[in-house]
C-alpha cells in the first residue's frame, strides 16, 4: 500500500486522495465498458456498516449482491448454488399457495424457517443466472474467500481497499476508507452510476439499430410496391402512309 499512502500522522496512515480518484475513474471506465455488453457484476459487502448501502446501490443498477454472508463455493461450486436458488423459488411459490395449508404445523414452521434462512443468504443473488464478469468488493481483507474464488475462476475484481489490505490480489484497487459508511456509500453510488451509464448506452444502441431496421424495411416495401406496378407499354412507332402523287 506504500504507493497509495500520502503520509502518517499520529500513527494513522493517510491515503492519497489523488490515487483514490485515479482508482475510481479506472473502475468506472471498466464497469461502464463491461456493463454495456450485458454481463453481470456481483457486489460483495458484508460489513455491518456498509451492507445496506451495497444492497441498495446494487439493486438500483439491477445487479446481484451479497450483503449478509458469503457462502463458500458461490463461484467455484456455482451449480450447487443454482440448485439452492431453484429450491428458494419453489418455496416462494409454495408458501402463499393453498397447498401449504395441507401440511402439518410443524412442517409449515420448518418450511418457513428454511425460506427465511435461504432468503437471507441467497436473496441478493437470485438474478445470478451465470457466473459474473466482475466482482465489486468492499474490504477484500474481510471478503478474502470471495476474492480467492474470483481469482481461481478468472473473474476481474474491483475493490475498495484500506491501508491494511493487499492491493496485489486486486485487479482494479480503489484506495480509500472501507470502514466509513459515507465512504462506502459514495464509492458504491459512483460504481452503480457507471453501470447504469453502460446499460443506457446499450439500450440506445439497440433502439437506434431497431429504428434503422424499421426504416430499411419500409424502404424495401416501397421499392417492392413500385416494382409490382406494371410498367407502361411503349407506343410503337407507326409510320403514316405517304399519299402517292396523282397520275397526269
Amino acid at each position: 500500500m506504500r504507493p497509495y499512502i500520502h503520509g502518517r500522522r499520529n500513527l494513522i496512515h493517510i491515503i492519497d486522495v489523488r490515487e483514490t480518484i485515479r482508482g475510481l475513474l479506472r473502475a468506472r471506465k471498466y464497469l461502464k465498458q463491461v456493463s454495456s455488453s450485458g454481463v453481470l457484476v456481483l457486489f460483495v459487502g458484508t460489513k455491518r456498516q456498509g451492507a445496506e448501502a451495497v444492497a441498495r446501490e446494487a439493486a438500483r443498477c439491477g445487479m446481484p449482491y451479497v450483503s449478509d454472508r458469503w457462502l463458500g463455493g458461490t463461484l467455484t461450486n456455482f451449480r450447487t448454488i443454482r440448485n439452492r436458488l431453484t429450491r428458494l423459488e419453489e418455496l416462494d411459490a409454495l408458501i402463499p399457495s393453498e397447498a401449504f395449508g395441507g401440511y402439518s404445523k410443524k412442517m409449515q414452521s420448518s418450511l418457513r424457517r428454511e425460506h427465511r434462512k435461504m432468503l437471507r443468504n441467497l436473496g441478493g443473488i437470485r438474478t445470478l443466472s451465470r457466473l459474473p464478469e466482475c466482482l465489486v468488493v468492499f474490504d477484500p481483507k474481510k471478503e478474502k474467500n470471495a476474492v480467492n474464488e474470483a481469482r481461481k475462476m478468472g473473474i476481474t475484481t474491483v475493490a475498495l481497499i484500506d491501508t491494511d489490505c493487499d492491493p496485489d490480489v486486486i485487479d482494479l484497487p480503489i484506495p480509500g476508507n472501507d470502514d466509513s459508511i459515507r465512504s462506502i456509500e459514495l464509492v458504491a453510488a459512483r460504481l452503480a452510476d457507471a453501470i447504469l451509464e453502460g446499460k443506457s448506452q446499450t439500450a440506445a444502441a439497440s433502439q437506434a439499430q431497431a429504428e434503422g431496421a424499421e426504416v430499411a424495411g419500409q424502404a424495401g416495401a416501397g421499392e417492392e410496391v413500385k416494382a409490382s406496378k406494371p410498367a407502361p407499354k411503349a407506343k410503337a412507332n407507326v409510320k403514316r402512309p405517304v399519299p402517292k402523287p396523282p397520275k397526269v
